[in-house]
């Protein structure tokens, strides 16, 4: 008896794995492609998404079985881990753990912590990603590599978070990526980037030829057809109607109105299929159904606390329910939620119970936090207790995304008060964290009005947050007073807090510049140097200098500016990477371009080492604007190109990302840049208004409207906005002396003298030398400039200085002097990226009767923004390992792009990259 039961459940498996393939022939050419090109060394991923039964897995295992000379991982994702970090990515690296030692350092010590075999600093997200991309990588040096995951859609976050980010990473690495999962929990959208493939339900011809193989004897063609179109061609209803039904059954279920199972349907008939056996087996088969990990000794070790012997497990998988070996398999996941569904409540509490019972003597802290919870009705302090425990082991293991699911459940079972608020603010905070907005707002709303200070200045925080990230209108331009509000209710309690409230202050200023509202920057600068009086070491003198600016003159707050600024280039490394805004601004303050360059670099190569690519992401927007003023058109382009790359390595859109003073700079029309600033100005982004405003003023200057380039700038430098309004005196000064206006040239020009007198800047007082040469030109005053800024990174200026100096010598009847000048000028206005000036410096160089290729100098190169970041990584030393960990890629990528670079520049060796590559 019990050999013909399963005989009958082995044929059934049999027929069930090879109806996925009935009619899936294009869906297996898309798989066989991917795995051909596995084997022959390029890398891919694809997402195989549809309902429960429709044969997703049997599709992955008929291509993987034809895959030959493959390392096969897999990998299912079960509820019950949901909410343990990385716990997906620690069972796809067991195999691999032998090759762990041969990671870097940083990344050996990121799988470790996030596997919790090892203490440390959280490790980022994305570098616990950087790690198991190399992991994967090393191992297929030997042999192709292809991840099998399954039941995607309930893996924890993090660990799809990670397989994601390794699936967009893939290129040139003999790895695959196969998820198949439900359209469920935002799966798609969490593996964004990630190629898709829906499945529908099978051909009518295809289900009827199933539907008949499956029955033992032949059904009616007509009645097939109906029972086909019924079930909308599911493989799995189909194949379970054959096996439940009888041929006369189902040609009479076909010919009537009566419906057939299918959806909620189908998963009653499988609650008949269990209620058909024992009450014993029905309970062990529903302790199965609650654990849902998969993990048979703790099933087994909850089923014994019940009275329930190992032999009953035997006879769940005797009637076909489910299957074991190493791990608790359903025979299909509409088993396992047909039979929880099923059941009633007290009967789910009992058997979560006694499973979180048995986890906790097995020392699986987070999975009886996680039955506990389900064994509870209502609130229960001890059982949110040991969630937040969880939560608190999640955090230190860098799972932001489970801390917030494990503290939402804790403040669920929390009664009403100061804890369940803090406990929805915490969710709330580590949602954001991990870029999920919605979330965390539907836990900030639901936290109830309080009286408490330090909480009442979290939810501020989190407020603004959520209006930079969601871009809210209605909050941006009050962000910064929300936050001097929140950095009060933290004074004299939490100055730590006080502290980092204020920075935000700050930063967020920077961004609404004049559309600040309901503050003041004195009133922020004052609150700064207050802070700074109960602060230690380097936070009071950051504070100080940041005040400084704000609230004193120039020559007063140049010094403890520069002090602050030093500051912070001694902060810790995971500090330094969050200090965008401030290395940008005091460095402007300063006219510090070296500084500020050097500083920025340094940030942004530990935030790659990091892998905290929200901090990189920042550094290299401010990088995109510091290079416009300050450095090259060029640099400040690859830097927006840069982040665009960023944010594709986290999944989101990168099509979007634009920044509308670069976009003034290149190619794009006037018209659309102006109506892009006015858009940011009016949902309250006063700074990228403002930005906007005055590169357009430059563009109207390289094509000589100085009338329009002066209107533009003259409300941006009459009331300069802190250290950004200083930044437009030089472009200013030369729109007023070529539209007439030379008091106010002369006025801008001297404070430019002053502001260079006291910083001891070479780039501010080469502005201002060239500001001068325009109020009172001579050549003493013009090569004063072009020698001031010849050693700095200010290279747009120098081109500049050149060109004016240039046309005054070409108006003074110097051509030959005015010829070099104009040729040096369009020689840097070209290698700059500064191009809207070449027409303006041609036209004056074909003036002086040199002749002029209409078409400019050959670009000295056509690398895309990647292969320049590897060519100049490589050009400084590194490693293909080393480039490899601060561009998110593999050494066989690096590898891959500098081939091409060598071959578009013409040149075999890395030495010779440093004399091809220019600012």
């Amino acid at each position: 008896m019990l050999d013909g039961t399963r005989a009958g459940v082995d044929h059934v498996s049999h027929v069930v794995t090879r109806s996925g393939l009935l009619g899936r022939t294009a869906e297996q050419r898309q798989l066989t492609l991917l795995l051909g090109h596995v084997r022959n060394g390029q890398g891919g991923a694809l997402l195989l998404l549809g309902e429960p039964g429709i044969g997703k897995s049997a599709l992955v295992d008929d291509a993987v079985r034809a895959a030959a000379g493959v390392h096969l991982l897999r990998l299912e994702g079960y509820e019950d881990e949901s909410a343990i970090p990385y716990a997906g990515v620690v069972r796809l690296a067991i195999p691999l753990r032998d090759h762990v030692a041969e990671l870097p350092p940083r990344q050996q010590d990121a799988l470790r912590i996030a596997a919790g075999v090892a203490e440390g600093p959280a490790p980022d997200r994305f570098l616990v990603g950087l790690g198991v991309l190399g992991l994967l990588t090393t191992v297929a040096e030997a042999q192709p590599v292809v991840c099998a995951i399954d039941d995607a859609h309930l893996l924890d976050p993090e660990s799809l978070e990670v397989l994601a980010f390794v699936a967009r990473r893939i290129e040139v690495e003999p790895v695959g990526l196969v998820f198949a999962a439900r359209d469920e929990n935002d799966v798609r959208a969490r593996l964004g980037g990630v190629r898709d493939l829906v499945l529908g339900g099978l051909e009518p011809e295809a289900a009827t030829a199933l539907l008949s193989q499956a029955l033992p004897e032949p059904i009616d063609p007509v009645a097939a057809t109906q029972v086909a179109d019924a079930t909308g061609g599911n493989p799995l209803a189909l194949i379970d109607l054959a096996q439940e039904l009888s041929a006369d059954r189902l040609s009479a279920v076909g010919m009537s109105d009566d419906p057939v199972p299918i959806g909620r349907r189908l998963e009653d008939h499988y609650v008949r299929r269990v209620r058909a056996a024992e009450p014993r087996v029905q309970e062990w088969v529903l302790l199965a159904a609650a654990d849902s990990t998969g993990n048979l000794d703790l099933v087994r070790a909850a089923a014994l606390s019940l009275g329930i012997d190992d032999e009953i497990g035997d006879q769940a998988e005797l009637a076909g329910l489910v299957e074991l070996g190493d791990d608790l398999r359903f025979r299909h996941p509409l088993v396992r939620s047909a039979v929880y569904n099923a059941a009633s409540g007290a009967a789910r509490r009992r058997v979560h119970r006694a499973l979180a019972e048995s986890a906790g003597s097995m020392d699986l802290v987070e999975l009886e936090a996680w039955h506990a919870s389900r064994a509870t009705l209502g609130a229960d302090p001890a059982v949110a207790h040991r969630l937040e425990r969880a939560a608190d082991l999640a955090a230190a293991r860098g799972g932001l995304a489970s801390r917030s699911s494990l503290l939402a459940r804790a403040a669920d079972l929390t009664a009403p008060g100061q804890l369940r608020s803090a406990r929805l603010v915490g969710a709330a905070e580590a949602a954001l964290a991990v870029g999920a907005a919605q979330t965390a707002r539907a836990h900030l709303d639901a936290v109830a009005d309080t009286t408490d200070p330090v909480l009442r200045g979290r939810i501020l925080r989190v407020d603004c947050q959520l209006a930079l990230f969601t871009v809210d209108a209605t909050k941006l331009a009050r962000c910064t007073a929300m936050l001097v509000e929140a950095a009060d209710l933290f004074r004299g309690v939490e100055p730590e807090r006080e502290q980092e409230a204020l920075l935000q202050a700050f930063q967020f200023l920077m961004t609404a510049d004049r559309r600040a509202e309901g503050v003041t920057p004195a009133d922020l600068g004052r609150r700064l140097t207050e802070a700074a009086t109960v602060a230690d070491g380097t936070y009071a003198t950051m504070l100080t200098g940041m005040g400084a600016l704000m609230l004193l003159p120039y020559d007063e707050a140049v010094p403890l500016a520069r002090a602050a600024f030093d500051e912070i280039g001694k902060l810790p490394d995971h500090r330094l990477v969050g200090m965008a805004s401030a290395i940008g601004s005091l460095g402007m303050f300063l006219w510090d371009d070296a500084g500020r360059r050097d500083l920025m670099e340094r940030a942004s190569v530990l935030a790659r080492q990091a892998g905290a690519l929200q901090d990189l992401d920042a550094l290299l927007w401010v990088t995109s604007l510091a290079e416009l003023w300050g450095g090259t058109v060029r640099r400040a382009v690859e830097s927006v190109e840069h982040v665009r790359e960023v944010r594709r390595v986290m999944g989101y859109d990168a099509e979007n990302v634009i920044n509308v003073a670069v976009m003034a700079w290149t190619d794009y029309p006037r018209e659309v840049v102006h109506a892009v600033a006015e858009g940011a100005g009016a949902v309250g982004f006063g700074g990228v208004w403002a930005a906007g405003m005055a590169s357009l003023a430059t563009r109207d200057l390289a094509e000589g409207q100085y009338g329009d380039a002066y209107d533009k700038l003259l409300p941006l430098v009459e009331e300069p906005f802190l250290q950004v309004g200083p930044a437009y005196f030089p472009d200013f000064v030369e729109a007023a002396v070529r539209s007439d206006r030379p008091e106010m040239a002369a006025r801008f020009a001297a404070d430019l003298e002053e502001r260079a007198r006291v910083n001891g800047s070479d780039w501010c007082a080469g502005v201002a030398a060239r500001s001068r040469a325009l109020v009172d030109p001579d050549d003493d005053a013009y090569r004063a400039a072009i020698e001031l800024l010849e050693g700095t990174t200010a290279r747009v200026d120098l081109a500049r200085a050149h060109l004016l100096y240039g046309e005054w010598l070409r108006r003074t009847r110097r051509r030959a002097e005015a010829a070099r000048q104009l040729s040096t000028a369009c020689e840097l206005l070209e290698q700059t990226g500064a191009t809207m000036f070449l027409p303006r410096a041609r036209a004056e160089l074909e003036a002086t009767g040199t002749a002029v290729d209409a078409g400019g100098a050959a670009p000295r190169h056509e690398l895309t923004p990647q292969e320049l970041s590897i060519a100049r990584l490589a050009a400084e030393g590194h490693t293909n390992a080393e480039i490899g960990g601060q561009l998110f890629i593999s050494p066989n990528t690096v590898d891959y792009h500098l081939r091409k670079v060598f071959q578009k520049l013409a040149i075999s060796s890395r030495r010779q990259l440093a004399d091809r590559l220019g600012t």
